[in-house]
């Protein structure tokens, strides 16, 4: 386990290009006594092979497997680069390096500890104002963001048996309660405006957006009207706005729904019901996760033929050395490609899915060479997008296998 204290906190920090700050970075590992001399040379051919910017203004730059014999102990220092410094592929910022002194794969252990705190939207603008070791401190571990990945439906944020003359008419409604929360920007609003929901069946559709999500949080619409899209009725709109991986159990829950066919159930339940259903997993709905799992592998093949717009399909990968930064990057751009919402799961890990657009939760997965990886695609290009994933994954992400 990695465990912070102020003495690893280094605040103000400056550095021309990347790799000066990993000099920096070295230099303190070893002056912390965490590694010996020579250690800088893995950190910066590590980042020669892959960018170890992770997207949201944090980098993590460590060594390579050649240099793990220099590592006396387990440790990490901290640099805040409050003008941030050039470190992704296309010239992205990290304000927050994390130098990692590592033995084996512990990095893996540090990404697992920060997936539920650092995947917030937002949290670059915290970490670009961090003042003391203390803000540093409570920002890596997540006492800052604990009430907001809290998720459930808020009254002020549900609309029900109301009249509409479109399906852009609910999505208009929900974006501005989401607004009317502080749970979203002007640029989530832009995005769900512009953009089609996605029908998941008996009239019910669902959108989000990859930009301008403040704080977990649900807007829901349903209307009386008679009205269609694209030959669907529209009767229910959920729309959602999510900075963490609460996300993935509502998906979860409503995938549930749509496999068992009840989502029905939402057209006639109160607000109280549609919390008990989409936010708990209520009775009638399979909510167990192995049970959930199972019901997609038996059905998967009848989901395709019906409506192909929520699929689940597991790979197994064949990158010798699992799915570091370099492979896991490749994956993110292209799930990036897709409307659909893509999770992945490890089978062999701890079995929770994540967001398959997340560089740092798909690192923070584990996965080894072999691991089984489940992806879950919701939306009208949801085959496209697993076809492209399996062989994306067959060739190695990148990697020649």
């Amino acid at each position: 386990m990695f465990h912070l204290v102020k003495e690893n906190i280094h605040l103000n920090e400056q550095a021309p290009n990347k790799t000066e700050a990993i000099k920096q970075i070295a230099a303190a590992l070893t002056n912390a006594g965490y590694v010996e001399e020579g250690y800088v040379n893995g950190m910066l051919e590590r980042e020669e092979q892959a960018a170890t910017y992770l997207g949201i203004g944090i980098a993590i730059p460590h060594g390579t497997t050649k240099t793990r014999h220099l590592v006396k102990k387990t440790g990490v220092q901290v640099f805040c680069f409050p003008e941030g410094v050039v470190w992704g592929d296309d010239g992205e910022k990290a304000y927050l390096a994390i130098g990692i002194a590592a033995s084996s794969d512990e990095h893996l252990e540090l990404l697992r500890q920060l997936t539920h705190v650092l995947g917030a939207d937002g949290v670059e603008e915290r970490i670009k104002n961090i003042q003391s070791a203390d803000d540093a401190i409570a920002i890596l571990t997540g006492k800052e963001s604990s009430q907001d990945s809290q998720i459930s439906i808020n009254h002020d944020c549900v609309l029900l048996d109301i009249t509409a003359d479109s399906l852009a008419t609910l999505q208009a409604l929900n974006a501005s309660r989401l607004k009317q929360q502080n749970a979203v920007n002007a640029s989530f609003i832009a995005n769900v405006l512009d953009n089609k929901p996605n029908y998941l069946g008996s009239g019910v559709w669902l959108n989000d957006s990859k930009e301008g999500n403040l704080k977990n949080a649900i807007a829901i619409s349903r209307t009386v009207s008679d009205l269609s899209q694209d030959g669907n009725p529209v009767k229910l709109l959920i729309t959602m706005s999510a900075t963490d991986d609460s996300v993935c159990e509502i998906i979860a829950n409503i995938a549930t729904l749509t496999f068992n066919q009840k989502l029905d159930q939402l057209l006639s339940a109160n607000i109280d019901t549609l919390n008990h259903l989409l936010v708990a997993g209520g009775e009638g709905v399979a909510c167990d996760n192995t049970q959930a799992e199972s019901t997609v592998s038996q059905n998967q093949a009848t989901t395709t033929e019906t409506s192909g717009e929520t699929l689940t399909r597991d790979f197994i990968v064949p990158n010798e050395n699992g799915l570091h930064t370099r492979p896991s990057s490749v994956l993110v751009k292209l799930v990036k490609e897709f409307n659909s919402k893509v999770t992945v799961a490890n089978l062999d890990g701890k079995g929770e899915a994540v967001s398959a657009t997340s560089l740092m939760k798909i690192v923070a997965l584990g996965a080894k060479k072999g691991s089984r990886l489940r992806f879950t695609a919701v939306g009208d290009d949801a085959q496209q997008a697993l076809d492209a994933i399996g062989q994306a994954i067959e060739s190695g992400l990148g990697e020649g296998v």
